[in-house]
């Protein structure tokens, strides 16, 4: 399953699992609500742009 993936889709992918969380830790343990939804809005932006990029490259 992972051999469709190149090394760079993956370290996104896990990097975005880190930033959600990242998100988590501050919503549940610090309470900064604000800094939490800044933070878990960044995940859904980087996939955005990793599905851009692959189209592009298959056009």
């Amino acid at each position: 399953m992972l051999k469709n993936f190149k090394i760079s889709e993956i370290l996104i992918l896990i990097f975005t699992l880190v930033i959600i969380f990242v998100s988590e830790y501050y919503f549940l343990f610090e309470g900064d609500v604000n800094r939490a939804i800044f933070i878990g809005l960044w995940p859904p932006t980087i996939l955005v742009f990793l599905i851009y990029i692959n189209l592009k490259a298959k056009q």
